[in-house]
């Protein structure tokens, strides 16, 4: 892999980290980020890198880069105290985490097709790179499939599937679903997701829309037999 090709995959890196920490609340809502010379220096990539990452998190929602002031953390995480989808939230099992990813995202891809951008593959390229870039470190590459199935929300245009999907994933920061990845995230099974992601996107930037939803159906179920073996284990 060439210089620039690092830097490429270090955009995504960066941004998974930023985006994991600005989650768990490490930056609270309003806060100023370090500049990009110190976040540079702390990351050990280049300002171009940096910026790049920081375009991708306020494309998100994330942040929000203010002239002449700097970068804030503009996220605004669900609310702790929400009398009807605490309780879901706080029980919710890593396996049901699964099946209302099965209930959604096939159709996904189905809308994905019909609305993905040029420039939405060119993000899409650069999370799979840093997701292959991350085959021996499961919470990097968990951090930006998070992020790719995001993605590929966004990439349908309909906001409340995006937001759907940013409440599935809140799951994903519960302490058994950390207990999990520990359990199934090996080189052997993220190198297996690498292919499936890969395999998705192929599918729906030529415009097969049956084709990308059996596909991501097959990567369900993957994940889906991953957890049961790690649960009966």
């Amino acid at each position: 892999m060439d210089r620039a090709s690092k830097f490429y995959v270090g955009g995504a890196q960066v941004a998974a980290r930023l985006r994991r920490e600005i989650i768990a609340g490490i930056w609270s809502q309003e806060e100023r980020l370090p500049p990009e010379r110190k976040l540079a220096e702390t990351f050990g990539v280049a300002r171009g890198t940096v910026r790049r990452a920081l375009s991708r998190l306020a494309s998100e929602g994330f942040v929000a880069v203010r002239r002449g002031s700097g970068t804030f953390v503009v996220f605004e995480p669900p609310p702790d105290a929400n009398p009807v989808f605490e309780p879901v939230f706080e029980n919710a099992r890593p396996l049901e985490l699964i099946e209302a990813r099965f209930a959604l995202e096939p159709h996904m891809c189905r809308l994905a097709v019909l609305h993905a951008r040029l420039q939405d593959f060119d993000d899409a390229e650069e999370l799979l790179r840093g997701m292959e870039d991350s085959g021996t470190d499961p919470v990097m590459f968990s951090a930006l499939d998070t992020a790719f199935h995001l993605w590929l929300a966004r990439t349908t245009g309909n906001s409340l599937l995006v937001w759907i999907v940013g409440q599935i994933n809140s799951v994903r920061t519960k302490e058994e679903w950390s207990q999990m990845r520990q359990l199934t995230l090996n080189e052997g099974m993220i190198a297996t997701y690498n292919t499936q992601h890969r395999q998705i996107v192929n599918a729906i930037r030529s415009r097969e829309p049956e084709r990308a939803a059996t596909l991501m159906k097959q990567h369900l179920e993957t994940a889906r037999l991953s957890l049961t073996r790690a649960v009966t284990s």
